[in-house]
């Protein structure tokens, strides 16, 4: 039994010799006397994680990024496995024994823990320099109609853009809402991308293609094209939310924002758009499924119509007013 228990041990010796880095407690240790920001956290994931030599991105980077977003999965961790992991090191080597599948896991969290353990709570208006008690008739002056000739010039409530960090690979934005402002069904080629309330309610109203692709055309005047999508998302966020996630195919890659109160919501875009790599942001109209006749009629019965509709290219809203805004947040480290 003796030999058994010391073999375990050793084992277990060799495993942390090969996987505990003495970096991530000095880490842990300078974080924890020096003042960081969840958005420099953010960053530093981002820079770390969201490169081309990782696309596409696995699993365990959206789950890690999700963790810097949403505190769910580590509030998990830290109250189960992340407990019995720390009373190992506190009693020394071999004293408590874990199965090696089993602390494979454990130490994943625990790593995670001690590296992230100063942003526990899901990220806020705060974290990134905004308050949440934002005007509601906060107007800006634009531009409004169907016709390039007939628009009339009046006041409606800006969207405020407010870019945080651009780089080749990634995008970390913020998008303040006044209410009932809306950001129509756009589209986000070969992107995945992480979006957080932050304060408010923003209903989110979102398609992924039918694949094969189901289209549609009519070749008089004026030519007129639709594609069928299938309603992946349809719901209301709040900030205690968990975070969302489009992928390239899923996930409601195509979506709308319709803001319900005041609202925020913190993007991050990887790899951000770029018309010349082909990654163009294009705005959509969705049709209900049965306004448009088809043969795919055969392909759905009567409980999918209801979740299918068609979506047509259109141009860029006319009445879609945003501004830029200035970040004064903390300052990121890049």
């Amino acid at each position: 039994m003796f030999s058994k228990t010391r073999k375990a041990t050793d084992k277990m010796r060799l495993f942390l010799q090969n996987k505990v880095d003495c970096s991530v407690f000095l880490r842990f240790l300078s974080m924890s006397h020096k003042k960081s920001s969840k958005i420099q956290a953010i960053y530093d994931l981002c820079k770390k994680s969201l490169t081309p030599a990782n696309s596409p991105l696995s699993s365990q980077t959206i789950k890690n990024l999700c963790t810097l977003l949403e505190p769910l999965f580590f509030r998990e961790c830290s109250l189960n496995i992340l407990r019995d992991g720390l009373l190992f090191f506190s009693h020394g080597f071999g004293l408590i024994l874990f199965p090696l599948h089993q602390f494979q896991s454990s130490f994943n969290c625990l790593e995670w823990s001690m590296l992230y353990a100063p942003f526990t709570d899901t990220v806020g208006a705060g974290d990134v320099g905004l308050k949440e008690e934002n005007v509601d008739d906060d107007r800006g002056h634009g531009l409004f109609g169907l016709s390039q000739l007939n628009r009339i010039a009046r006041w409606a409530q800006p969207i405020t853009y407010i870019d945080i960090c651009e780089c080749e690979n990634f995008t970390i934005c913020i998008f303040c809402f006044p209410t009932s402002s809306v950001i129509p069904l756009h589209d986000h080629p070969g992107m995945t991308v992480f979006s957080k309330v932050l304060y408010g309610s923003l209903h989110v109203k979102a398609y992924d293609w039918v694949e094969p692709p189901f289209i549609q055309e009519s070749k008089g005047s004026p030519y007129f094209s639709a594609r069928l999508a299938k309603l992946a998302v349809d719901k209301v966020l709040t900030a205690s939310s968990a975070t969302s996630v489009l992928y390239p195919k899923a996930g409601g890659n195509i979506h709308c924002f319709t803001a319900v109160s005041p609202c925020a919501v913190l993007d991050v875009l990887s790899p951000p758009y770029n018309e010349d790599k082909g990654r163009r942001c294009t705005y959509y109209h969705d049709y209900p499924y049965s306004t448009i006749s088809s043969d795919t009629k055969l392909y759905l019965n009567d409980e999918e119509v209801e979740d299918h509709a068609w979506l047509a290219k259109i141009e860029t809203p006319d009445d879609l007013y945003m501004r830029p805004g200035m970040y004064v947040g903390p300052t990121i480290q890049i």
